[in-house]
């Protein structure tokens, strides 16, 4: 099947110099796929190296949004912007997905209101993926709803799990919520509550996870709401930066650590491999009628690619037919926050 990819090229921090080179190696690597770059025309084609055609087009969008700007004030008034375009090229049928480095908040409430939300599905989640000692782990929410009701994490576990059964081919993918303690009696009412539902639900629920359980591979999915989920996520990329400071400054210390790090050195690439964060970039906004991926806004050519490629899998995967089926087969989820 070809896969067109609506790219909002000005998002970001660093604009059409990474999002068109991108997007240009995408298109390189699948003989399937299409993109449309959208934003200011004279601004994306320096980048082109004449190589405009049928499967790399250009949309002219004359407004951008900035990463600082409130939410509202975007989706109220950037109506030309290459963000709501781009969104709005999902919605009309002339792309598949789309792919954005800009404002999160922005890009949420836009998606939001031009796309819809799926049936059954009261509000979108933030969905990414990180490392385990066993592989990766797929968490939502990561910040795009502060309070959820135990509705929602439901929401979430199917969402998510139906992510990872057409991504990854698995019939079961288990689900696990975050909590301060593995013991049913553990953690606040909403998050009680939800753990009950989810066990209910028919999905391969397999408890509470911890936080450290994070990285331990206890779960193929693991749920929360978007306070504890962005919580969580930067203080994971906290520590890892941290670590990597740390070990710069010890192989750094002397002319003997350096020299160690000449022998340390395939053990510290593989290292740097396994824990590089742009590996795993492109988080999907699960929930919409229409896919939305988001990439970190400080991204790089390899970065933000990785953000398309996830796209591309994700529309060929059928997530979202996925989702809807699972949601019908559960009894009505009323929105109780």
């Amino acid at each position: 099947m070809t896969v067109t990819v609506a790219i909002d090229c000005m998002g970001g921090d660093h604009g059409p110099s990474v999002t068109v080179p991108a997007a240009l190696d995408f298109v390189r690597k699948h003989e399937d796929a299409r993109v449309i770059l959208v934003g200011i025309e004279d601004k994306i084609r320096p980048f082109l190296a004449n190589e405009e055609s049928l499967r790399v087009s250009v949309r002219h969008a004359n407004e951008i949004v900035e990463m600082d700007e409130s939410p509202a004030l975007a989706l109220r008034n950037k109506k030309n912007s290459s963000m709501r375009l781009a969104i709005e090229l999902v919605k009309n049928g002339e792309a598949d997905a789309c792919v954005s480095a800009g404002n999160t908040g922005a890009l949420m409430a836009i998606s939001r209101f031009v796309l819809k939300m799926l049936p059954g599905i009261d509000r979108p989640a933030i969905c990414a993926v990180l490392p385990t000692s066993t592989g990766h782990v797929h968490v939502l929410d990561l910040g795009a709803n502060v309070d959820c009701s135990p509705e929602h994490l439901l929401q979430f576990g199917i969402m998510g799990a139906s992510l990872v059964a057409a991504i990854e081919h698995r019939d079961r993918p288990t689900v696990g919520i975050l909590n301060i303690g593995e013991e049913d009696i553990k953690g606040n009412e909403v998050v009680k509550r939800a753990a009950e539902l989810l066990k209910n639900s028919g999905l391969n629920f397999v408890g509470n996870i911890e936080g450290d359980g994070l990285y331990k591979g206890e779960a193929e999915v693991i749920v929360c709401d978007g306070f504890v989920g962005n919580v969580a996520l930067k203080a994971s990329e906290g520590l890892a930066q941290m670590l990597a400071t740390f070990l710069r400054q010890e192989f750094g210390r002397n002319i003997l650590t350096k020299f160690a790090a000449l022998f340390a050195l395939p053990v510290l690439k593989n290292f740097k491999r396994r824990v590089d964060h742009r590996r795993y970039n492109g988080a999907s906004l699960l929930g919409l009628k229409g896919i939305v991926v988001k990439s970190h806004g400080s991204a790089d050519v390899f970065s933000f690619g990785n953000a398309i490629g996830r796209a591309g899998e994700i529309v060929r995967s059928g997530v979202l037919s996925r989702i809807t089926e699972r949601v019908a087969q559960q009894q009505p989820i009323q929105e109780t926050a």
